[in-house]
């Protein structure tokens, strides 16, 4: 063998896609988890603000176990009873009247992309513009790509789609700019707390005014609560503590505790934008996920799950600014119920190493923003160890840092 030969990696037939940490994880009791050689792990990362109901939930877990022994999957030939009870239940929550069900956050974005697209069509617009923002995370698929603000993650994979007018989160001058300039736009896409970006949110008086200008535009205003939905941030989806309601909302990460299940949900102005044959899936709004998203919501409501995402969130960051104010290098501390960001003055990718050394699942995302977006179900004691764990070696990273 040539000495120069890289080493084998540990999954030589797993495409490499991913920078994964050595570990890999075996089960996991409500918020805590273990991997297979016996180590126990805090997690504040619920599989991405996947596993809102943390791990093995003692009431989601039987009624899945049934579901699988009655029908996993059909196909949408036919009606889909869970499909009708889960729509109905997002409905109401939202105030919105109609959805679609899909596997994934991107699908569920790929879908609103489409619905705009075929709104600005059915009013004579022939290449239609949908208004997207800088550091924005829509997906990986090529539209979705195309909607995101992260150049990193665009390069290797033009030419891009086009259709997309770009502009800064939170400045209302820039999109009443486009708003002058670009008569083809037909849509405003935004994530309510970008969560890829560096967990930044839109105020509430900018939702409202951008809110107030697709009104007067007549464009369709589309929020993605792919990761800040589901009652992560202690409402059931992030616009709501600002008082406005979209046209198209995707959904997807906790709607179904760890199965997948992704959804577009419309107000009157999108619902009917599209028609059969205009879109569709495979897999969207199967037997089991659907069953997933009525349970989830379900134990949700039951266990006040809204009301401890926002009491526990707010514990959780009153102690990070706590234990790291006055810290060098610390820029901020943002978001809202259980999905915080930490901003540093400098990248902290090994953070996620050091954290997971310590017995503490997290996130670096957009280089130098600690993500912590636990499963709903965290106590306030389990918020208080993640305080414990974090915070000392945020402390210890940038004391090295600054020495060097």
């Amino acid at each position: 063998m040539n000495d120069d030969a890289a080493p084998a990696s540990p999954e030589p037939h797993v495409m490499n896609t991913y920078a994964r940490l050595p570990i890999a994880l075996s089960h996991g009791r409500g918020c805590w988890v273990w991997d297979t050689e016996g180590r126990k792990y805090l997690d504040g990362l619920g599989g991405i603000a996947v596993n809102t109901l943390g791990h093995a939930h003692p009431k989601l877990v039987p009624a899945l176990q049934e579901q699988i022994g009655k029908l996993i999957h059909s196909s949408n030939y036919y009606r889909v009873p869970l499909q009708e009870e889960l729509a109905a239940r997002l409905c109401e929550l939202s105030g919105l009247t109609n959805a679609f069900f899909c596997s994934t956050g991107l699908e569920a974005n790929e879908a609103a992309l489409k619905i705009a697209r075929k709104f600005g069509h059915d009013k004579g617009i022939e290449r239609p513009e949908i208004v997207v923002y800088e550091k924005a995370f829509h997906g990986r698929s090529l539209a979705t790509l195309s909607a995101t603000g992260n150049p990193k993650v665009q390069a290797g994979f033009g030419p891009l789609v086009e259709g997309f007018v770009r502009v800064p989160l939170n400045d209302i001058g820039a999109i009443e700019d486009v708003a002058r300039s670009r008569p083809n736009v037909v849509a405003v896409f935004l994530e309510t707390i970008q969560g890829e970006g560096g967990i930044n949110p839109a105020r509430h008086d900018y939702l409202r005014a951008v809110r107030r200008l697709c009104d007067e535009c007549d464009w369709l205003l589309m929020l993605d609560e792919v990761q800040c939905g589901i009652g992560r941030t202690g409402k059931w989806f992030a616009h709501q503590w600002a008082g406005v309601r979209p046209d198209v909302m995707p959904l997807a990460k906790g709607l179904g505790s760890g199965v997948p299940v992704g959804a577009v949900v419309c107000g009157p102005r999108a619902a009917s934008v599209l028609g059969p044959g205009n879109h569709g899936t495979t897999f969207g709004g199967n037997p089991l996920a659907m069953r997933a998203g009525v349970e989830t919501l379900r134990i949700m409501q039951e266990e006040r799950l809204l009301e401890n995402a926002a009491s526990v969130g707010a514990a959780l960051r009153a102690g990070l600014q706590r234990e790291l104010a006055g810290v060098a290098g610390v820029v901020e501390i943002r978001g809202a119920g259980l999905m915080l960001g930490i901003e540093l003055d400098r990248p902290c990718g090994d953070l996620l190493g050091r954290a997971a050394q310590a017995g503490l699942l997290l996130s670096v995302t957009a280089d130098r923003v600690i993500r912590l977006v636990p499963p709903l179900v965290l106590s306030a004691d389990e918020a208080a160890q993640m305080v414990a764990i974090v915070c000392p070696l945020i402390k210890a990273f940038l004391a090295e840092a600054h020495r060097k």
